[in-house]
Protein backbone atom coordinates (compact mmCIF):
# COMPACT_ATOMS: atom_id res chain seq x y z
CA UNK A 1 0.00 0.00 0.00
CA UNK A 2 1.16 3.39 -0.87
CA UNK A 3 -0.10 6.62 0.66
CA UNK A 4 -0.33 9.42 -1.89
CA UNK A 5 3.57 11.02 -0.50
CA UNK A 6 5.35 7.37 -0.90
CA UNK A 7 3.56 6.75 -4.22
CA UNK A 8 4.61 10.58 -5.77
CA UNK A 9 7.93 10.52 -4.16
CA UNK A 10 8.78 7.01 -5.38
CA UNK A 11 7.20 7.27 -8.95
CA UNK A 12 10.47 10.43 -9.11
CA UNK A 13 12.43 8.32 -7.46
CA UNK A 14 12.34 5.30 -10.10
CA UNK A 15 12.18 7.93 -12.70
CA UNK A 16 15.04 9.79 -11.36
CA UNK A 17 13.73 13.17 -11.18
CA UNK A 18 12.73 16.11 -8.58
CA UNK A 19 9.51 16.25 -7.42
CA UNK A 20 7.48 18.95 -9.74
CA UNK A 21 5.68 22.27 -8.87
CA UNK A 22 2.80 20.10 -9.41
CA UNK A 23 3.22 17.54 -7.03
CA UNK A 24 4.23 19.52 -4.84
CA UNK A 25 1.09 21.33 -5.22
CA UNK A 26 -1.22 18.65 -5.25
CA UNK A 27 0.47 17.11 -1.78
CA UNK A 28 0.47 20.76 -0.18
CA UNK A 29 -3.45 20.96 -1.07
CA UNK A 30 -4.10 16.91 0.34
CA UNK A 31 -2.13 18.39 3.50
CA UNK A 32 -4.08 21.58 3.62
CA UNK A 33 -7.25 19.20 3.18
CA UNK A 34 -6.53 16.50 6.02
CA UNK A 35 -8.96 17.50 8.31
CA UNK A 36 -11.83 17.27 6.08
CA UNK A 37 -10.72 14.06 5.09
CA UNK A 38 -10.54 12.98 8.31
CA UNK A 39 -13.75 13.92 9.09
CA UNK A 40 -15.00 12.04 6.27
CA UNK A 41 -13.56 8.86 7.64
CA UNK A 42 -14.58 9.36 11.14
CA UNK A 43 -18.19 9.98 10.03
CA UNK A 44 -17.77 6.54 8.19
CA UNK A 45 -16.55 4.85 11.01
CA UNK A 46 -18.84 5.61 13.37
CA UNK A 47 -21.81 5.11 11.25
CA UNK A 48 -20.51 1.51 9.39
CA UNK A 49 -22.78 -0.68 10.96
CA UNK A 50 -25.94 1.84 10.31
CA UNK A 51 -24.43 2.62 6.56
CA UNK A 52 -24.11 -1.59 6.08
CA UNK A 53 -27.37 -2.50 7.83
CA UNK A 54 -29.52 -0.03 6.04
CA UNK A 55 -27.81 -0.70 2.33
CA UNK A 56 -28.28 -4.38 2.94
CA UNK A 57 -31.99 -3.56 3.85
CA UNK A 58 -32.83 -1.56 0.55
CA UNK A 59 -30.98 -4.09 -1.09
CA UNK A 60 -32.96 -6.80 0.28
CA UNK A 61 -36.24 -4.91 -0.22
CA UNK A 62 -35.28 -4.41 -4.17
CA UNK A 63 -34.04 -8.33 -4.79
CA UNK A 64 -36.21 -10.22 -2.49
CA UNK A 65 -34.81 -13.41 -3.89
CA UNK A 66 -31.74 -12.84 -1.99
CA UNK A 67 -32.86 -13.59 0.61
CA UNK A 68 -35.76 -15.90 0.15
CA UNK A 69 -35.00 -19.82 0.38
CA UNK A 70 -32.40 -21.05 -2.08
CA UNK A 71 -31.37 -16.96 -2.21
CA UNK A 72 -27.32 -16.34 -2.10
CA UNK A 73 -28.31 -14.66 1.59
CA UNK A 74 -30.96 -17.08 2.78
CA UNK A 75 -30.02 -18.64 6.06
CA UNK A 76 -28.47 -16.36 8.80
CA UNK A 77 -25.23 -17.34 7.79
CA UNK A 78 -24.94 -16.66 4.46
CA UNK A 79 -26.62 -13.35 5.08
CA UNK A 80 -23.83 -12.74 7.89
CA UNK A 81 -21.55 -13.37 5.71
CA UNK A 82 -22.74 -10.59 2.89
CA UNK A 83 -22.98 -8.36 5.39
CA UNK A 84 -19.33 -8.99 6.68
CA UNK A 85 -18.48 -8.71 3.04
CA UNK A 86 -20.10 -4.90 2.69
CA UNK A 87 -18.64 -4.03 6.22
CA UNK A 88 -15.14 -5.03 4.68
CA UNK A 89 -15.77 -3.30 1.29
CA UNK A 90 -16.54 -0.18 3.33
CA UNK A 91 -13.74 -0.37 6.48
CA UNK A 92 -11.12 -0.41 3.09
CA UNK A 93 -13.01 2.35 1.12
CA UNK A 94 -12.16 4.18 4.12
CA UNK A 95 -8.36 3.44 4.50
CA UNK A 96 -8.20 4.62 0.89
CA UNK A 97 -9.65 7.86 1.43
CA UNK A 98 -7.50 8.06 4.29
CA UNK A 99 -4.44 7.40 2.26
CA UNK A 100 -5.68 9.53 -0.46
CA UNK A 101 -4.81 6.09 -2.50
CA UNK A 102 -7.10 3.11 -3.84
CA UNK A 103 -3.79 0.92 -4.20
CA UNK A 104 -4.80 -0.55 -0.35
CA UNK A 105 -8.13 -1.31 -1.89
CA UNK A 106 -7.59 -2.93 -4.65
CA UNK A 107 -3.97 -4.84 -3.31
CA UNK A 108 -5.85 -6.14 0.01
CA UNK A 109 -9.88 -5.95 -0.66
CA UNK A 110 -10.54 -6.12 -4.71
CA UNK A 111 -7.86 -7.75 -5.95
CA UNK A 112 -9.50 -11.36 -7.14
CA UNK A 113 -12.70 -10.46 -5.31
CA UNK A 114 -14.75 -11.26 -8.72
CA UNK A 115 -13.68 -14.48 -9.39
CA UNK A 116 -14.07 -15.62 -5.65
CA UNK A 117 -17.79 -14.58 -5.77
CA UNK A 118 -18.26 -16.89 -8.82
CA UNK A 119 -16.45 -19.54 -7.76
CA UNK A 120 -18.99 -19.20 -5.07
CA UNK A 121 -21.81 -18.36 -6.90
CA UNK A 122 -22.39 -15.11 -5.88
CA UNK A 123 -24.44 -12.89 -8.19
CA UNK A 124 -21.80 -9.68 -8.19
CA UNK A 125 -24.61 -7.62 -10.14
CA UNK A 126 -26.61 -8.14 -6.59
CA UNK A 127 -22.94 -7.20 -4.21
CA UNK A 128 -22.68 -4.20 -6.80
CA UNK A 129 -25.71 -2.68 -6.16
CA UNK A 130 -25.09 -3.31 -2.27
CA UNK A 131 -21.90 -1.44 -2.45
CA UNK A 132 -23.75 1.30 -4.63
CA UNK A 133 -26.34 1.27 -1.51
CA UNK A 134 -23.46 1.84 0.70
CA UNK A 135 -21.76 4.96 -1.70
CA UNK A 136 -25.21 6.75 -1.34
CA UNK A 137 -25.41 6.34 2.47
CA UNK A 138 -21.92 7.35 3.26
CA UNK A 139 -21.61 10.17 1.10
CA UNK A 140 -24.92 11.29 2.78
CA UNK A 141 -23.31 11.27 5.74
CA UNK A 142 -19.42 12.12 5.44
CA UNK A 143 -20.85 15.23 2.92
CA UNK A 144 -23.33 16.96 5.81
CA UNK A 145 -22.09 19.84 6.66
CA UNK A 146 -22.88 20.13 10.50
CA UNK A 147 -19.81 20.15 12.54
CA UNK A 148 -17.00 19.13 10.15
CA UNK A 149 -14.16 21.18 9.10
CA UNK A 150 -14.99 24.41 7.05
CA UNK A 151 -14.65 24.08 2.79
CA UNK A 152 -15.05 22.92 0.17
CA UNK A 153 -15.68 19.28 0.28
CA UNK A 154 -16.84 18.60 -3.35
CA UNK A 155 -13.36 16.56 -4.39
CA UNK A 156 -13.35 14.62 -1.31
CA UNK A 157 -16.59 13.75 -2.02
CA UNK A 158 -15.89 12.54 -5.52
CA UNK A 159 -12.96 11.34 -4.30
CA UNK A 160 -15.09 8.81 -2.21
CA UNK A 161 -17.44 8.52 -4.46
CA UNK A 162 -14.93 6.78 -6.93
CA UNK A 163 -13.80 4.51 -4.50
CA UNK A 164 -16.86 2.77 -3.80
CA UNK A 165 -17.13 3.08 -8.14
CA UNK A 166 -14.65 1.09 -8.00
CA UNK A 167 -15.25 -1.87 -5.92
CA UNK A 168 -18.83 -2.09 -7.84
CA UNK A 169 -17.15 -2.09 -10.54
CA UNK A 170 -14.56 -4.98 -9.68
CA UNK A 171 -17.42 -7.44 -8.32
CA UNK A 172 -20.56 -6.39 -10.57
Amino acid sequence: MLDAFTRVISQADTRGVYLSNEQFDALSNMVAESNKRMDVVNRITGNASTIVANAARALFAEQPQLIAPGGNAYTSRRMAACLRDMEIVLRYVTYAVFAGDASVLEDRCLNGLRETYVALGVPGGSVAEGINKMKEAAIAIAGNREGITPGDCSSLMSELGSYFDRAASAVG
